[in-house]
């Protein structure tokens, strides 16, 4: 499937020239299907029963469903609160992505947990993400995913940083001996952020944490801008990136758009209100 591209700073100043402040916001999600979106979904856990999927002479799945192939409805439109939104069951591991890429723009959306965790992660913190400048093909990131970014969508982790495959950021962060983890810290120095198993740390935490109480929705915004990337949970920023780069044959080359992806990965959630706008700089209230 071919990919439309949507890098915004052009349009952006042709609406400010025609006398509009700022532009306006454009939904991604229309409320009745996923129209501009395409389903993939990864290899099922053996604790799953799929009619008619093959399993191997242990009883584990070995293939992933793939794409446009949802069988037990991990993705599906429904109403929460009066309102259109996106239900992610969670039951096996996906992603819902846009079909265009984008790059330079702000995003906003709304999440909220739902009831269910399925195994491997019944006893963990309920878990999605939200995945941006996605590239390649499905399964090169984390086995699931398109490589990508994350904007963490985690209980207690809203806003952390991680990388779905070879990508690499700078962060400025400082080391917390009582979490064993990296902190966004604005006034520390730029580390190297790098893929699990690569020589650079691999999260970076959020600061501060800023999520309302479970039952409750969450807007994320997500403003990037070339290769910067800045995390806002509930109007609060709390995490920035730089420098954004894929690896690619060895060789690092700027990550600086992509997709846009929704994780599936054990735990029932909403979105909805899934909004874009183009920007042709990150606002100065979310650097100082």
């Amino acid at each position: 499937m071919k990919k439309v591209s949507y890098v915004f700073p052009l349009i952006t100043m042709i609406l400010l020239s025609c006398g509009s402040s700022e532009p306006e916001w454009e939904s991604l999600f229309n409320g009745r299907d996923f129209t501009g979106w395409e389903v993939y979904i990864g290899v099922p856990h053996a604790s799953v029963d799929v009619p008619g999927m093959e399993r191997n002479e242990e009883g584990v799945y070995t293939r992933p469903l793939g794409v446009d192939n949802d069988p037990l409805k991990v993705f599906t439109v429904t109403e929460v609160d009066g309102a259109p939104a996106i239900r992610v069951s969670g039951q096996i591991y996906g992603s819902l992505a846009t079909v265009a890429e984008y790059g330079n723009y702000h995003l906003r959306i709304e999440v909220k947990w739902g009831d269910k965790k399925w195994t491997p992660r019944e006893e963990a913190p309920r878990n999605s993400g939200l995945l941006y400048h996605g590239t390649g093909d499905f399964g090169k990131g984390s086995n699931v995913w398109k490589i990508a970014l994350e904007c963490q969508v985690q209980e207690n982790m809203f806003g952390d940083s991680n990388r779905v495959g070879a990508t690499f950021c700078n962060i400025t962060a400082s080391f917390n001996d009582e979490s064993g983890r990296y902190v966004f810290d604005p006034t520390a120095p730029k580390l190297r952020f790098g893929p699990r198993g690569s020589d650079f740390p691999f999260v970076c935490s959020k600061n501060p944490m800023n999520e309302n109480p479970l039952g409750e929705w969450n807007t994320i915004e997500l403003l990037c801008y070339e290769d910067v990337g800045v995390h806002v949970v509930n109007g609060k920023m709390n995490m920035i990136v730089t420098d954004t780069h894929l690896l690619v044959d060895g060789v690092e080359v700027p990550l600086t758009k992509g997709v846009i992806q929704l994780q599936s990965e054990g735990s029932e959630l909403y979105f909805r209100n899934i909004e874009i706008r183009p920007i042709d700089k990150i606002p100065d209230q979310y650097l100082n």
